[in-house]
């Protein structure tokens, strides 16, 4: 596992609707952990793969530990202010994390569809 100075939050830099949400979250979730495409970033260094990437947001906290999908949305809502960090652990709650990645999972396969997506944001065509 590596560590960090800082924790990640890696997202799919070819897609317009990841894109909008990410200035989403620049403009409202204040967070000190970097926030970047994975084509920018050094996966290896993260420990994690293009394909991981690209099917999930992924999340890399400064031990190293990795949490993807709803699983990272969480992590970072729980890295920002106190109203946003009680979201990101409700989230993670074992029940809720059932229907949150069941919701994750239906964007993230029906993101080129969503406000901003575009045909470059479907997950089968990265595949």
């Amino acid at each position: 596992m590596n560590k960090h100075t800082t924790d990640f939050l890696i997202w799919d830099g070819d897609c317009a609707f990841c894109a909008r949400c990410v200035k989403f979250i620049e403009r409202r979730i204040k967070t000190d952990a970097k926030i970047v495409a994975h084509q920018k970033a050094d996966l290896q260094s993260l420990g994690l793969t293009t394909q991981q990437c690209m099917a999930a947001l992924q999340w890399v906290n400064r031990e190293g530990t990795i949490r993807s999908g709803s699983r990272a949305a969480a992590a970072l809502l729980r890295s920002s202010s106190l109203g946003w960090a009680i979201l990101g652990v409700a989230i993670d709650l074992p029940i809720v994390r059932l229907i949150s990645s069941a919701i994750y999972k239906v964007i993230a396969k029906n993101r080129q569809h969503l406000p901003g997506g575009t045909d470059a944001c479907a997950i089968d065509q990265h595949e």
